[in-house]
């Protein structure tokens, strides 16, 4: 990985400034509190965001309600642009991330970029939810907080080194077992519990196996005499069946005499209206005697009729042409008059434009006045001849009306006739029903002696019927008592069987658990005698070889700073040993340059086998070190130089306000802060 450029906006003490990383060693020089920190915080926030805790007003510019920053960089021939904003609103938030790979460009949440950052580096990605670990440790960790893990607690320190070799698994598997342990070994006391009273189950088998055989016995016994309560039961039945037989028998007999005394009645009522129908019907032919019907008259009226009509029509034709002949007269008068009028008032002609002299107007409406009065007396005389045609028509239509009715008294005469035979032939038809009908009547009446007799026969089942009733009711109350005590017993036999059927399965799952406690019991102890013994020996071996490799690395690096009468290594713990002519010192007696070497010593012996053993992170050739020379004397100041030619990566960024540096590296920055604003110093 080669940083390339970072551009911050309102970030820290920075309004606007780009910044460009150049290959090899680089200086960010300038004075303390120059915003030099500021543009590695700007490069950590571009890479991961907010850190858990971190808060955003702690980056974002005092004042200024947005910021961002835009971080340039290079990783295996791939040009990558990442884009982070942080917006105030009640609090200061991440609000936009966004990466650029080679041109293509993606909008992302802030945990998708994380990830997406982690993949690019090759970091692990169990790593996201932490606070950057493996980058602090491997790329950029400010020395105060490297002096922070040297002083704080050894369980402390050895944990957080865990997490940053990435042997934190194997505590986490131990403790893990443990707990498999303390919950296996919670199961098979639970189990073991669940096991208590087997004994008692079964002995409480054999005494229910021993009732249940008693109950069975006895249910043959009731099912037996149920059988025998049901035959009777039955037998009774069939006896009142047929006695109720016969009494249905005898019910339809009454019914059948009431049917047939009411097909008697009716016979009777339609032969005395056949009685009466006679005497109407010969009355009505005796009242018919006398009518006729003459065809040749009707034949003759129906021709008169016609011309009548046609005669009719020939006047009322007439009429209408009389009343057009009047209207057009009347038209005529009225034109006459209207051109009286206009000539009345007429001065000059309109036609020869000369005057209209008195006498030829006068003339002319003398003229006009001699036709009106002879249209008038025309009018008259056709109005005469219109009220004698009327007349003529209103006579030949009252002729017309009676020669009709003439026709239609004929007519009715005609139909008269008609059913006089009808009501000859209907007459006769009815004299014979009636000798039919008496026949019936005769006959049904000898049906209903025959059914009253067959009745009174049938009469003696009754009392039978009775006392068959009784004795059935009694016999199914005896059946239905026996019924439900075989019920209440099979219900006792079902009940008792899946008592014995629960507490067979209770014991077979009893036995189960007893193989389940055995195997629980083999789990355990492989867990405790050989699993996690395995695995503590793997951690213990694996942090020995890291401890040997640190610690060798730790003593090169001081020895370079501090050569002068000192020996350190590593104790179990990772605390570092300071020892002067075979004594030990403590961190605290030591001077505030000394301290610092330790920290120095610790920060890039740690880098340099973080780097070996995780040797596919893409951060290995990128080394950023803050204020690696605080307190440092002249000589350990000389010493950096060869610190530096020993680093050997791609590219090391240094934070320092020492000048002497400046001749070290190979690029340097120089920073300014003016009026509260950071800037490059040209």
């Amino acid at each position: 990985m080669k940083l390339k450029k970072i551009k911050l906006q309102n970030i820290r003490s920075y309004e606007s400034q780009e910044i460009e990383f150049p290959d090899g060693s680089v200086l960010l020089s300038g004075d303390i509190g120059s915003g030099k920190t500021s543009i590695l915080l700007g490069i950590e926030f571009a890479l991961f965001g907010l850190q858990p805790g971190q808060r955003g007003n702690s980056i974002l510019r005092n004042g200024s309600d947005n910021g961002g920053v835009i971080l340039e960089f290079e990783i295996e021939g791939k040009n990558v642009l990442i884009e982070r904003t942080l917006k105030r609103t009640k609090s200061v938030n991440q609000d936009y991330c966004s990466i650029t790979i080679d041109g293509v460009k993606e909008e992302l949440a802030v945990t998708e970029l994380k990830s997406r950052i982690l993949e690019l580096l090759d970091y692990p990605l169990e790593l996201s939810k932490k606070q950057n670990l493996l980058y602090k440790f491997t790329v950029y960790t400010p020395q105060e907080e490297m002096k922070q893990i040297i002083i704080q607690d050894a369980e402390t320190r050895v944990n957080t080194l865990r997490h940053v070799f990435g042997i934190d698994k194997y505590k986490s598997i131990i403790e893990n077992a443990n707990f498999v342990g303390v919950k296996l070994r919670e199961e098979k006391r639970v189990k073991e519990a669940m096991t208590i009273g087997i004994e008692e189950d079964k002995e409480k088998i054999l005494e229910k196996e021993n009732e249940l055989e008693d109950k069975q016995y006895n249910l043959k016994s009731l099912e037996k005499d149920f059988f025998a309560k049901t035959e009777n039961r039955k037998q009774i039945q069939d006896e009142l069946d047929e006695i109720k037989k016969k009494l249905d028998e005898r019910l339809k007999i009454h019914q059948e005499i009431e049917k047939t005394t009411l097909m008697i009645s009716n016979k009777n009522d339609t032969l005395n209206s056949n009685k009466r129908l006679i005497s109407q019907i010969e009355l009505q032919i005796s009242e018919m005697a006398y009518l006729k019907f003459d065809e040749a008259r009707i034949a003759l009226t129906k021709d008169e009729i016609k011309l009548l009509k046609n005669k009719k029509d020939e006047l009322s034709e007439k009429i209408l042409n009389l009343s057009s002949e009047v209207a057009s007269l009347r038209l005529k008068i009225d034109e006459n008059g209207k051109v009286k009028v206009k000539i009345s008032h007429l001065e000059v002609c309109p036609t020869c434009l000369q005057d209209v002299s008195p006498v030829y107007k006068s003339n002319v409406l003398n003229k006009m006045d001699s036709d009106n009065f002879a249209y008038a007396n025309k009018v008259k005389d056709l109005e005469l001849s219109k009220i004698q045609i009327n007349k003529e028509i209103s006579e030949n239509s009252n002729k017309i009306l009676e020669k009709e009715r003439y026709l239609q008294d004929a007519e009715l005469i005609k139909i008269k006739i008609q059913n006089l035979n009808e009501k000859k032939a209907r007459l006769s038809d009815i004299n014979k029903q009636n000798i039919s009908l008496d026949k019936d009547i005769k006959l049904l009446q000898d049906h209903i002696n025959s059914l009253r007799s067959s009745s009174f026969e049938l009469s003696k089942y009754e009392n039978l019927f009775n006392a068959k009733k009784s004795a059935l009711e009694s016999a199914v109350r005896e059946e239905k008592m026996t019924e439900i005590k075989c019920a209440e017993l099979k219900k006792e036999i079902y009940l008792f069987g899946k008592q014995i059927e629960e507490l067979l399965a209770s014991i077979k799952k009893i036995e189960k658990i007893k193989l389940e406690i055995e195997q629980l019991v083999r789990l355990e102890a492989w867990l405790t005698k050989k699993f996690i013994p395995v695995i503590s020996t793997i951690e213990k071996n694996v942090m020995a070889r890291l401890k040997s490799e640190f610690s060798k690395l730790f003593r090169e690096w001081f020895a370079i700073l501090v050569p002068e009468n000192f020996n350190v290594l590593l104790d179990d713990d990772f605390t570092p040993v300071i020892e002067q002519h075979d004594y030990e010192l403590d961190y605290s007696y030591l001077s505030g340059g000394e301290r610092t070497a330790i920290a120095l010593a610790y920060r890039l012996s740690l880098n340099q086998v973080i780097n070996s053993l995780l040797s596919k992170i893409k951060t290995r050739d990128l080394v950023i070190l803050d204020e690696p020379t605080d307190g440092f004397s002249e000589t350990q100041l000389d010493k950096m130089r060869d610190v530096l030619d020993q680093l050997n990566v791609g590219q090391l960024i240094i934070v320092s306000h020492e000048q002497k540096m400046e001749s070290f590296v190979e690029n340097v920055i120089k920073l300014k802060k003016e009026n509260g604003k950071s800037e490059i110093k040209v």
